[in-house]
């Protein structure tokens, strides 16, 4: 007999594997709103509208300018807008040759920006056999105006899953993409040998993106559907944080703090919720690093015994945490946290969803993590909409909620 716990994850997972996912898990909860997308969506020179899209993020620049990135039918597209998403320029196509590539909650593509107003994007092209695909990166050296022709930075190309990337870039300019992959997988199963999970892998480019280096293994049997988070410490190195599969099928979530741009430090445990479960959460954790050093870390698991969304800070690059604080309505099924921190301050953003509506929440803390503000909802909506994305520019937090076939805007938050 199926137990609750596990009934619960069955019907969480059709919430929040994809929009159109969520859609149909809406319908058995009596929600019958279908997403109604604006005229032209379906035709080629409507794929290209942001208002269209399923998955966009975004970050600002050094300037305050807001990029966006999104898929459209078989194609990356980027644009900007100069007065906090208000208007946007025209949309600049990335791959000029059109390829399947990945758009779900999960999976999206990223955009980062360096500090001399170089533009990086990463997607995952989608491969024919299920579950495959490649990790692709392309620039722009001209602030957006054209960008390179896309390369595979996996270098191993057989077909097999490279996804769920994450890309970030320092202040040096240095660009680091980590992925889930399958290649220690496919290899052991032709020796008739099993393996759990995929792996994490990374790559590094040192020169803007013009080339990259070998792909480096960071560890084997992580959980093969759940993004990789990543964020930039203060000696300008990457943490990843991810989740793992620990023993058999334990899949909570562990971090490395790089010692070198090419060598990754001791994997650490963040999380012990022991969530045990033989499938995919589609569920990655987020972290954000502060000015001090602090890193803020937000998760989902759903352990009998410790269910939910759970928040928790490290002082010492992960080598303690503090202890986890639950928080998010799990009855109205909490889900896919952000965390951000601007100095002591740091902000807590997820979407929670009664059967009928979903709603955008948000909490704030004013002393490093210690303690928190009522969760508060922000905005609501009857139609489908995507998870919640934060970022910020000088002292402003913005929240981006799209809901497909609306304009792309964001939410400025308030310090407390």
């Amino acid at each position: 007999m199926i137990n609750i716990i596990k009934m619960q994850y069955i019907g969480f997972l059709l919430l929040v594997l994809t929009v159109s996912q969520v859609q149909a898990q809406s319908h058995s909860h009596g929600h019958k709103k279908h997403v109604v997308l604006p005229a032209g969506c379906e035709k080629p020179a409507g794929k290209a509208m942001l208002r269209c899209a399923r998955t966009p993020n975004a970050i600002f620049d050094q300037q305050g300018r807001l990029w966006v990135t999104w898929v459209g039918g078989n194609h990356v597209y980027v644009s900007y807008s100069d007065d906090k998403g208000e208007s946007y320029n025209q949309a600049v196509m990335v791959n000029k040759e059109p390829e399947t590539i990945a758009a779900r909650g999960e999976n999206r593509p990223k955009i980062v920006v360096d500090q001399q107003g170089r533009i990086f994007v990463s997607w995952t092209q989608k491969l024919k056999k299920r579950f495959s695909g490649h990790i692709r990166f392309s620039r722009s050296i001209d602030r957006g105006k054209s960008f390179s022709q896309p390369v595979t930075v996996n270098d191993h190309r057989e077909v097999t899953s490279h996804r769920f990337e994450s890309l970030v870039v320092n202040n040096k300019g240095d660009i680091f993409i980590a992925w889930l992959d399958k290649r220690d997988k496919l290899s052991v199963k032709k020796q008739g040998k099993t393996y759990r999970g995929a792996a994490v892998y990374y790559t590094v480019s040192t020169d803007h993106g013009n080339s990259f280096h070998k792909n480096i293994k960071v560890i084997d049997h992580s959980c093969e559907c759940c993004r990789t988070s990543m964020a930039i410490d203060t000696d300008q190195l990457p943490v990843i944080l991810w989740r793992h599969i620990f023993g058999k099928n334990t899949r909570d979530h562990a971090l490395v703090k790089f010692k070198r741009h090419d060598e990754p430090g001791d994997i650490l445990r963040i999380s012990y919720d022991n969530w045990q479960v033989d499938g995919c959460p589609h569920h990655g954790p987020a972290i954000s690093i502060a000015d001090d050093g602090t890193y803020h870390m937000a998760w989902f698991n759903n352990a009998p015994e410790s269910h939910g969304l759970f928040y928790a800070y490290s002082l010492d690059q992960g080598q303690h945490t503090s202890s986890p604080l639950s928080f998010g309505n799990y009855q109205a099924q909490a889900s896919h946290p952000q965390v951000l921190s601007l100095g002591n301050t740091v902000f807590l953003a997820w979407q929670e969803f009664d059967g009928k509506t979903a709603s955008l929440m948000m909490m704030s803390s004013t002393d490093s993590g210690e303690h928190w503000s009522q969760a508060k909802r922000l905005a609501q909506t009857d139609a489908v909409a995507d998870y919640p994305i934060m970022l910020s520019y000088q002292q402003t937090v913005y929240i981006a909620w799209h809901r497909p076939g609306q304009d792309y805007h964001l939410i400025p938050i308030k310090q407390n």
